[in-house]
């Protein structure tokens, strides 16, 4: 796992050391005509606009290259990955100090660049690479400056700038490298620390997700095993109440029959509870679903007919309307089926008598959105937040139902999540809340 997350952190320096790279190649090309062209700075333009044209064909092939050993998701070494990186790098400080001799050389205060690509060398690469890097740096400056001073390669005079500064002066040569070498040496030291300490910090704080991930899987783990057990032992004594319940043992007087419904229904609800709980620890923990295409409208009947019976003992009319264009949705329709389902038992658990419920499902090119709204208690605004985490419960949703799991949303939540969908709750106007759902059409 280490590996593969130090492939993918390369591969993102890879490519941002391009992007940088397209960056410089518009600079130059501007400065170029600008000083040519309206500072009239004599400079062997064509040499300079070739330069520029050989980094734009240099920069594709590099990135065809990434894209290359990227391809598809294949899997590419750390090792392989660096190499990269140390190549463009390398090949740069050739380029720069190419640009350079046909732009003044020493007499060219942009020769401080090499500074910024210092810098971006101790970002990118370990502090021993760094170092010899700027090692790098200072022998092709130095070549360049000795050279030109030895008359073995042509000097490019920035006739129209800096002219009193001379190439051959070498008390100004000796000068400008010793501070240009101990500057690139302290910037390289100094940027390789900083960074060699935040990859510390970075890996660490890998390490301790990983080891939180471990515990929380062994959490759910356990939850599971712990829920499994108890919904087993809360079933048998459901049965054996069901027996009893309907007498098959023996008559009951009113008084037991009474004690015996009341034993039923705080076991049914600690099913449910269980239930609930078990859902949610083996989503977490298998993070995998079964998807298929399937008609929404086919989950919303199922949903609908499912809360029927609720609703109805409370009078509550419920009204539905799917939009134009919706029709199939990628998912897995059990679990899309499920949440609706909770939504709607809670919009007719919070609805007084006489109410109402209406669905809209609304297509929306890429995905549809689901809407349920009532004309219930509405959510306070201090629990808008959080009402799909955990085990919440607003404060007014308790004082109607003491012994709700708090766990309906939070399932509705990681559903949807799963699916790359998102899920929001809001307080309508006139009263009441709506619970909207957008789910993707298609395979994400």
């Amino acid at each position: 796992m280490e590996s593969i997350l130090q492939s993918k952190n390369l591969v993102q320096r890879a490519y941002w050391l391009i992007r940088l790279r397209w960056m410089a190649i518009a600079g130059l090309a501007t400065a170029t005509f600008i000083a040519n062209e309206i500072l009239n700075v004599s400079l062997p333009v064509r040499y300079l606009y070739r330069m520029s044209v050989i980094l734009i064909f240099y920069n594709f092939l590099l990135y065809d290259l990434m894209r290359y050993v990227t391809w598809k998701g294949r899997t590419t070494t750390p090792a392989a990955i660096n190499r990269i990186i140390t190549f463009q790098i390398t090949a740069d400080w050739i380029i720069l100090t190419i640009i350079l001799h046909f732009s003044g050389g020493i007499e060219n205060p942009f020769y401080l660049y090499f500074v910024f690509h210092t810098i971006l060398t101790g970002v990118l690469l370990s502090k021993v690479q760094s170092y010899i890097q700027a090692t790098l740096a200072i022998v092709l400056f130095g070549a360049l400056v000795f050279l030109e001073y030895l008359q073995v390669i042509p000097h490019y005079v920035l006739t129209g700038f800096l002219e009193g500064v001379n190439y051959r002066d070498e008390l100004y040569i000796f000068g400008t490298f010793f501070v240009f070498s101990t500057t690139i040496y302290a910037v390289a030291y100094l940027t390789a620390s900083i960074s060699e300490q935040l990859r510390q910090q970075q890996k660490e704080l890998e390490e301790t997700n990983t080891q939180l991930q471990k515990k929380d899987n062994l959490k759910n783990e356990y939850v599971l095993r712990l829920t499994h057990d108890i919904k087993s032992h809360l079933a048998a004594i459901q049965s054996c109440l069901d027996v009893v319940n309907d007498q098959l043992v023996g008559s009951l007087n009113d008084k037991q029959i009474d004690l015996i419904e009341r034993a039923r229904r705080r076991t049914g609800k600690c099913l449910n509870f269980i239930s609930a709980l078990l859902k949610l620890t083996r989503m977490k923990l298998t993070g995998q679903l079964d998807m298929e295409y399937f008609p929404v409208r086919n989950v919303l009947f199922n949903s609908l007919a499912t809360v029927e019976r609720t609703a109805k003992e409370k009078e509550i009319s419920i009204s539905h309307q799917i939009g134009e264009g919706v029709d199939e949705i990628y998912g897995e329709p059990v679990l899309v089926e499920e949440t609706l389902t909770n939504i709607l038992f809670n919009a007719a658990k919070y609805t007084p008598e006489h109410g109402k419920i209406e669905v809209n499902i609304k297509d929306e090119n890429e995905g549809v959105l689901i809407e349920v709204k009532d004309n219930g208690i509405g959510i306070p605004q201090q629990d808008l937040g959080r009402i799909f985490e955990e085990f919440f419960r607003a404060e007014n949703a308790r004082k109607i139902e003491k012994d709700g799991t708090g766990l309906g949303l939070s399932f509705a939540r990681q559903v949807v999540e799963r699916h790359k969908g998102s899920i929001w709750a809001g307080n309508n106007p006139e009263g009441g809340s709506t619970f909207s759902i957008r789910l993707p059409k298609r395979p994400y």
